[in-house]
């Protein structure tokens, strides 16, 4: 299958997209990959809506306003294909299906006597309707309601690029977003995945409520600032470091008061350290492998990346050093995971999500 793969993260910056060429379980052919920013009125909505879910109680209706941004986050998709199509010069014909992860606006992992709760707002309907195409979408909920974490859901994907780019294991994949999640693929391609920590997620809320822009660029103020270590040992300590893999995150789960005190610079530095030593904690639950390679967007906060090289076990490499595309990667999962919801085959796992069995989930809407 041809598929058009979409991603959207907590950092609510733009639509990513990818085309892959796969039928779930090895990769033909890479098309291109690209992205477009979120309008303005669409990332204050989602903003409102984050908040919004934030609040939501367990026993009441979904609240109103996400019906408006699921149908503002499937026209965000469908302006932002439109333009990439014209891009490169495809048609919407030659696609066989759309992977479409959605927007997340609240993710509780689940603890002992309850299930816990994912929200990704999208219209697939909407969206399948605009672009004549079927739309795979929705591809947490099954999982969580199976007792799952609901994430992480790349690291199937993460298995087969590694395979297709010839990489022996074992081998672990690092995806800084919002959150930062690793996969420890081992050498008989047995999978252990989990969120390690925040990613830029934290970094980004300080400094917006600080009225300092949206994140620090090049990581100008981490690498002015020195790193409070006791700060650094207070979260740390948290307890979700000591519990067992798998597991999950929201970006919220650590307490920013705790940087309040700081200087901005000071805190960055302290930030970029946490991301940075919650991943190194990551070694303490299986085998260590032969590299760390590094996708997404924090990838590309040069402190991070020093952090992460004097800070880890094993050697760190970027997503580029071995071929791969860093800022598609998740986009490109989306795709290869709607091939796999295509043909029920299962998109998470024991080790990854830590339900009980290997599972399908997603669903696919037909315009």
């Amino acid at each position: 299958m041809r598929i058009l793969g979409f991603m959207t993260g907590t950092s609510l910056d733009a639509v990513d997209m990818a085309v892959l060429e796969t039928d779930g379980e090895t990769i033909q052919a890479f098309g291109p990959a690209g992205e477009r920013k979120l309008r303005e009125e669409t990332r204050d909505l989602l903003l409102v809506a984050t908040e919004v879910a934030r609040g939501w109680p367990r026993d009441k209706p979904a609240p109103d306003i996400f019906e408006e941004a699921a149908q503002a986050v499937a026209d965000e998709h469908f302006h932002a294909a439109e333009s990439f199509l014209a891009e490169h010069g495809l048609a919407w014909s030659e696609f066989d299906l759309l992977g479409v992860h959605g927007q997340t606006v609240l993710h509780e992992r689940p603890h002992p006597g309850r299930i816990g709760r994912t929200v990704q707002l999208l219209d697939a309907e909407r969206l399948a309707r605009a672009c004549g195409r079927p739309v795979a979408f929705d591809f947490r909920s099954a999982d969580v309601a199976a007792g799952g974490q609901g994430a992480p859901l790349a690291p199937v994907y993460h298995a087969a690029r590694a395979q297709a780019s010839g990489l022996a294991a074992p081998v672990a994949a690092l995806n800084i977003g919002g959150v930062a999640n690793i996969t420890l693929i081992g050498p008989d391609d047995d999978l252990l995945a989990f969120d390690t920590g925040p990613g830029n997620g934290m970094i980004d809320l300080m400094l917006q409520a600080r009225g300092l822009g949206r994140f620090d660029e090049n990581g100008r103020l981490a690498a002015a600032g020195a790193v409070d270590e006791a700060v650094l040992k207070t979260f740390l300590a948290s307890d979700y470091f000591s519990g067992p893999a798998p597991k999950s995150l929201d970006r919220y789960d650590f307490p920013l008061d705790l940087v309040d005190h700081l200087s901005s610079e000071d805190a960055a530095a302290t930030l970029v350290a946490f991301t940075a030593e919650a991943v190194v904690k990551a070694f303490e639950h299986g085998q260590r492998p032969q590299a760390l390679i590094v996708c997404g967007g924090g990838r590309h906060n040069p402190q991070i990346m020093k952090a992460l090289a004097d800070r880890a076990p094993v050697p760190v490499r970027t997503a580029e050093a071995v071929g791969w595309r860093g800022d598609a990667i998740e986009a490109e999962a989306f795709a290869f995971l709607a091939a796999r919801t295509a043909r029920g085959l299962p998109i998470s796992f024991p080790g990854t999500t830590g339900v009980a069995a290997p599972m399908t989930g997603g669903r696919i809407v037909r315009p």
